[in-house]
C-alpha cells in the first residue's frame, strides 16, 4: 500500500475560517464519519485541523501570517494508506469540506524516503 496525503482547503473569512459555530457543529459528526471509515479500514495514519496562523521561512527572512491565496486557505491534513489514488479519489468524493463552495481536497501521494 502507498501512502498518500489529502490536503483540505476552503474559502476563508476575516481573521477566521469562514465556518459558523452552527457549521461546525453540524460539520463535526460528519467529519468524525469519513474519517472513521478510513479509520475502520486500517488505512488511516494521521489527520488533524491546522490553526488559522503560520510561519513562512524563506531566504527573505521570516514571514507571520495567514497565507490566504484568493481567499482560499489550507485548513487541515490527512494522510492514509491505500491500494490506489483512485480510491483515494473515491473516499474525497465525500469528504465533508465539499459541502463549501471553495471547499476542495488535494491529493498527494507520498514518496517512500528512508532516513
Amino acid at each position: 500500500m502507498k501512502e498518500y496525503l489529502l490536503l483540505f482547503y476552503n474559502q476563508s473569512g476575516n481573521g477566521q475560517y469562514i465556518n459558523s459555530p452552527e457549521d461546525m457543529l453540524e460539520d463535526m459528526p460528519k467529519w468524525q464519519q469519513w474519517i472513521g471509515n478510513i479509520a475502520m479500514q486500517g488505512k488511516l495514519v494521521s489527520s488533524k485541523p491546522i490553526e488559522f496562523y503560520g510561519t513562512i521561512v524563506d531566504q527573505k527572512g521570516i514571514q507571520k501570517g495567514s497565507f490566504i491565496q484568493q481567499q482560499i486557505l489550507l485548513t487541515g491534513y490527512l494522510i492514509c494508506k491505500a491500494e490506489s489514488i483512485a480510491e483515494v479519489t473515491d473516499w474525497s468524493k465525500s469528504c465533508p469540506i465539499l459541502k463549501y463552495e471553495k471547499g476542495s481536497v488535494e491529493i498527494r501521494p507520498i514518496m517512500p524516503f528512508e532516513i
